[in-house]
């Protein structure tokens, strides 16, 4: 039994995205926008659903729109060029989880601050987070 024709539908549902994302991705210029007939609906090509996968995935991996449609158009044959594009990610994402390991290093020392000083007393959250940062040496404990 013959396939029905790939409509923007049929594509949002193969690929578990929306129909606004796939016109979003056509007027970025990741995927190709199809002609419309006279009569009837665009008819996408089978293609268009691994070319979505593919962004997906690449998302998934932080990658940025971007970087998607760089990588995309660098294509299989330049392994060297992807190569150093998801090292640059790699360095990046390397240092947004020590960026996140310092504040994870902060809120607790905050919390068991805040755990210690008891009822009564200022809230040594609230209070490091509303002083100014040349003022005291309670915030140069706390910012990095």
């Amino acid at each position: 039994m013959p396939q029905p024709p790939l409509t923007i539908g049929r594509l949002a549902k193969a690929t578990e995205v929306n129909v606004e994302t796939i016109r979003y991705y056509q007027r970025v210029g990741l995927i190709i926008k199809p002609l419309k007939p006279l009569e009837g609906f665009r008819i996408y090509l089978d293609e268009t659903i691994n070319r979505i996968q593919f962004i997906k995935r690449a998302q998934k991996l932080e990658f940025s729109l971007r970087d998607i449609a760089h990588l995309l158009e660098l294509g299989e044959g330049h392994c060297n060029d992807v190569r150093e594009q998801t090292e640059a990610k790699l360095k990046q994402i390397e240092m947004q989880i020590k960026d996140l390991q310092s504040i994870r290093k902060t809120l607790k020392k905050l919390i068991s601050e805040c755990n210690t000083d008891g009822e009564g007393g200022r809230c040594p959250i609230v209070q490091s987070l509303t002083e100014n940062g040349s003022n005291t040496s309670t915030n140069k404990r706390y910012i990095r």
